[in-house]
């Protein structure tokens, strides 16, 4: 079994334990998923550029007793089915994933267990930067580096990179082969995959975005010890297994 295998098997199992303490696995419970359009997931915000707005990505919505759970997916479609159904076996594809994480978040709001599912629209990622900024200069680690502190950003949120970039040195990874090598706010976007290794043993901290959750990712950044992952995808896993994260606008 890989290390994403035994990950999601984790995230499975736990899932699976709350279902079951709660009395809710074997109860005739649907959750339905909808891809959103670009307008229902993220509004009109004031940048173009945002990967949602340029069809390069979707967010699948689970809905279970009025309660929403989002989750970011290149391979979006339609599911209805049981919570015993979803955790019985790991996903196999893109769409299994999305399946499951936007499940789990609709479920874990639903139960208290996690908060911030709905993806900030509008104004909110920018503010939401603002936040993170504000966080970060908070922090021990910010306030023990005497160099500009280092952070490496995985995932390209034009409105974090802007921001990030006014205040930290600061390197950009991305998986989108047509945004690679392209300069945005004076950092060159690089290879997510070729320059991951460098990047990560370079940064005092690395800000990961939660839908590397979604793809079997999220197992190349768990091992740093300044690992903070933003955005709604990640709520219900983070609260799960007690990963750090920043999302300050979503609903």
């Amino acid at each position: 079994m890989s290390n994403a295998d035994h990950f999601y098997q984790e995230i499975l199992t736990g899932f699976r334990k709350l279902a079951e303490q709660k009395g809710i696995l074997d109860e005739n419970i649907t959750i339905n998923g909808k891809i959103l359009n670009t307008q229902e997931a993220i509004g009109i915000p004031s940048r173009d550029d945002f990967p949602l707005l340029m069809g390069k990505e979707f967010l699948m919505e689970a809905d279970y007793k009025g309660s929403k759970g989002q989750a970011f997916t290149n391979c979006p479609g339609n599911f209805n089915g049981t919570i015993c159904e979803i955790t019985k076996t790991l996903p196999k594809n893109s769409f299994e994933y999305a399946v499951l994480i936007s499940s789990m978040n609709a479920v874990g709001k639903h139960l208290g267990l996690c908060e911030k599912t709905i993806h900030c629209r509008n104004e909110g990622p920018e503010l939401c930067a603002e936040h993170i900024v504000a966080s970060i200069k908070k922090m021990d680690i910010y306030r023990a580096t005497s160099n500009p502190l280092k952070i490496a950003l995985v995932g390209y949120q034009p409105s974090f990179l802007d921001k990030l970039a006014r205040n930290f040195n600061l390197r950009c990874l991305d998986l989108d082969l047509s945004r690679i090598g392209q300069k945005k706010f004076g950092i060159t976007i690089e290879q997510g995959v070729d320059n991951m290794r460098d990047a990560l043993n370079w940064a005092d901290m690395i800000l990961v975005t939660g839908s590397t959750l979604c793809n079997g990712t999220i197992v190349n950044y768990l091992s740093h010890k300044n690992t903070y992952f933003f955005g709604t995808t990640i709520s219900a896993t983070a609260a799960l297994l007690g990963l750090k994260r920043m999302c300050f606008e979503a609903e």
